[in-house]
């Protein structure tokens, strides 16, 4: 199974930036949907974007605008620009990888990085 190590998290005060790294251990992207997911304290895991293998790109209607999802193929990599930073962007980001098909490849979660905006 793929592993995904997530990197960039930190504190930032509100309207400032961040950038977050996830990268993969094999070359998946062509196999998997990749997404960007965070769960603030006390409330459930949510989508924030994702990228699918054909390089399709959705965002969660609270960060269109402001973040941005990519990859880099050759680096085995996939990113989160995060600009216009708001304090209840606060919560610790998941890296995932969800195979296509499921039962072959399987849903992979990197370990998260926090990200802490204050006012």
């Amino acid at each position: 199974q793929v592993q995904l190590v997530e990197s960039g998290g930190g504190l930032v005060q509100a309207g400032g930036s961040l950038r977050l790294s996830c990268a993969a251990s094999i070359s998946i992207f062509s196999t998997h949907v990749m997404g960007w997911y965070r769960q603030a304290p006390g409330k459930q895991r949510e989508l924030v974007a994702r990228i699918t293998s054909g390089g399709s790109t959705n965002y969660a209607d609270f960060v269109k605008g402001r973040f941005t999802i990519s990859r880099d193929n050759a680096k085995n990599t996939m990113y989160l620009q995060m600009n216009s930073l708001k304090p209840e962007d606060t919560g610790v980001y998941y890296c995932n990888a969800y195979g296509i098909p499921l039962g072959r490849y399987g849903d992979s979660w990197g370990q998260g990085t926090q990200v802490t905006v204050s006012s």
